[in-house]
């Protein structure tokens, strides 16, 4: 377990100025949407679907987004688009995040969209995937500001909702602050930014002064993003920074209870106790059956294997784990394997 906390059962001292302004994970606005605390969960391809959301939620996440979307995917009626975009009613404040790079195509999907269920629309401008960037889209409209003005300006005028977008440091060389600006004057109601180039996906470590740059360039809010992977953490990414928002991506996979500890530590200076053996495993099961309910039990069965791998990293046994749930296909089946490896006694 100690992949999930650094410190367990540990009771630390919180900063008096949480983000330089003693923030303790109060509300605040994108646009006239109300998001009731400063801790957001990054959108992931394959990851954040509904089931996933959910649960990040009850453990204290603020600000939910959908999977990456398809512009193109929604024009054409795309059956995978469809499960993309489904949303219960516990999500809200949830963000749509699109991509494509057609500034008109992209605002008529947002338009056709706009009496569904998603209170925020996003533009992804910062995924590093070589299929993404090689249309053109994600990370790779870092290279044009005037472009990035033209979509951001598109959505604005036919979404109905507030517009965001989600950038890297730049492309190749940094230029956040730049694309931040121009979507902020083409009417973006915030900004996310994760702190690394595309050139460098998710090696190194990730620049905070970049998230500082582009916070002292703009005046809608700034959700910062990268290397945030504890309550510590968290709140140093707020004193360095500045941000208005902490956006946690990777660190969440296996793990919703960063929320929770992140939560704890921002308002009593306190970093909860780790889960349990146990409430991993209930956490596991549970999410495993209401994938079933939601994608049914093939598709579940197939997904829900990536995950228990990173629900159990640093237990016992979690590498012969790894090499078994590859042959479970119903819930039952799940169940008697985790009591076989009996995590709860190791």
């Amino acid at each position: 377990m100690d992949g999930h906390f650094k410190k367990s059962n540990a009771e630390c001292s919180n900063p008096q100025n949480i983000g330089n302004s003693g923030l303790k994970n109060s509300p605040f606005f994108i646009g006239n949407v109300k998001i009731p605390g400063r801790l957001v969960l990054g959108p992931m391809a394959g990851v954040t679907d509904t089931v996933f959301r959910s649960i990040c939620k009850e453990m204290g996440c603020a600000l939910l987004y959908t999977e990456m979307v398809s512009a193109k995917g929604i024009y054409y009626d795309s059956k995978n688009t469809h499960e993309l975009l489904k949303v219960n009613e516990t999500e809200h404040p949830i963000a749509l995040q699109l991509f494509g790079s057609e500034p008109e195509l992209m605002g008529d999907m947002a338009k056709k969209l706009q009496d569904e269920p998603f209170d925020i629309v996003d533009v992804n401008m910062g995924c590093p995937v070589p299929k993404i960037v090689g249309n053109g889209e994600g990370s790779y409209l870092m290279n044009s500001p005037e472009l990035v003005k033209r979509i951001v300006d598109e959505l604005v005028k036919k979404a109905g909702k507030p517009v965001t977008v989600k950038i890297r440091k730049g492309f190749e060389n940094e230029n956040a602050a730049e694309i931040a600006i121009a979507a902020e004057e083409a009417g973006a109601s915030a900004v996310a930014v994760h702190g690394r180039l595309r050139s460098e996906y998710y090696s190194g470590h990730s620049d905070w002064g970049c998230i500082k740059r582009v916070k002292e360039a703009v005046k809608i809010p700034v959700i910062g993003s990268g290397d945030v992977t504890g309550p510590e953490e968290c709140v140093r990414m707020f004193e360095t920074t500045g941000c208005d928002a902490v956006m946690i991506a990777r660190a969440a996979r296996g793990n919703p209870w960063i929320f929770k500890s992140c939560k704890q530590y921002m308002e009593t200076g306190k970093i909860p106790k780790k889960p349990s053996a146990e409430e991993v495993k209930q956490t596991v099961l549970r999410h495993a059956e209401e994938m079933v309910r939601s994608k049914g039990e093939f598709i579940a069965m197939q997904e829900i294997r990536k995950h228990v791998a990173w629900y159990f990293q640093g237990f016992p046994n979690s590498a012969k784990l790894r090499g078994s749930v590859s042959g479970i296909h119903t819930v039952d089946e799940l169940c008697e394997l985790l009591d076989r490896y009996n995590f709860v006694n190791n």
